[in-house]
């Protein structure tokens, strides 16, 4: 299987994935899709449905490389007003108890989670629609998309280790050195990613290291709760950000295999010309 179809694959199902949710639940999962910040909607359950049925149709078009770049920009628009929806969660938050700076860390984090998921769209979009973006341009956009996230997650298990070490397994002792050396770990790879040094080594180790998540912290409460919509939400996210990371990494591989190829065939011609002159 062509290796950078994987986690388009992956982040695809993830999004139909998200979508069925939604509908099942005919409710926004609000650990990622804070809609009850907007204060008392009437027309929640429609607006689920409708989202659910969005996110379904965005997945499904992200599979067929005829309508790749319809999902791509489906995906990206309603990742993008999730992570809006943290905004005023943040001014709900700030209303209620006073502005603080853990709880900006905090929505700051929930908008990343959400942009994280966007990233893809752009190298998705710009090789589904050949000449339509620029491919270094498209890299560079998923590039920030994913990096500042990470940075902002950082951040929030730095901050907040009391709150995060809530997640960590009971039978995982040191539960608040785990906590750290994640939001290192976080720091780490954000900055890789965005500074480009070792930035797929960072995107692959990132992605292993969602898939421990996965397996520890996501799927346990799955089972033991089959009927949260929570546990589902958080579970599927998980995996949708892993194919984000695969996503970029193979991506990131691919882009810079084709400019050396580039550079060599210039570099020949100007040998060729060279000799002949």
């Amino acid at each position: 299987m062509d290796r950078t179809r994987v986690g388009v694959w992956l982040y695809g199902l993830a999004t139909i994935a998200t979508g069925l949710v939604n509908i099942v639940w005919l409710k926004f999962e609000a650990s990622h899709q804070p809609i009850a910040a907007l204060g008392h909607l009437t027309s929640e359950q429609v607006l689920a449905g409708l989202s659910g049925i969005w996110l379904v149709a965005a997945g499904i078009a992200l599979l067929r490389r005829q309508t790749a770049w319809i999902g791509a920009l489906a995906s990206a628009l309603i990742y993008i007003a999730f992570a809006l929806l943290w905004v005023s969660r943040y001014a709900a938050m700030a209303h209620a108890v006073g502005v603080r700076f853990d709880l900006f860390v905090f929505c700051l984090g929930g908008a990343g989670m959400q942009l994280l998921l966007a990233a893809p769209a752009a190298v998705l979009y710009a090789v589904a629609r050949t000449g339509s973006l620029p491919k270094g341009r498209a890299m560079a956009i998923t590039r920030w998309m994913l990096g500042v996230p990470l940075i902002t997650f950082a951040m929030g298990h730095l901050i907040n280790t009391r709150g995060y070490v809530r997640f960590v397994p009971h039978w995982v002792p040191f539960g608040l050195f785990f906590v750290v050396l994640t939001g290192i770990a976080f720091l780490l790879a954000g900055c890789a990613i965005l500074a480009r040094i070792r930035d797929v080594l960072a995107a692959r180790m990132l992605a292993l290291m969602l898939l421990l998540f996965e397996f520890t912290v996501e799927i346990p409460p799955v089972f033991s709760n089959p009927h949260s919509q929570g546990a589902w939400g958080g579970a599927i996210y998980n995996l949708t950000a892993i194919g984000a990371c695969w996503v970029f990494a193979e991506f990131a591989v691919r882009h810079r295999e084709s400019r050396r190829d580039i550079n060599s065939r210039e570099q020949l011609a100007t040998v060729r010309t060279g000799a002949i002159v």
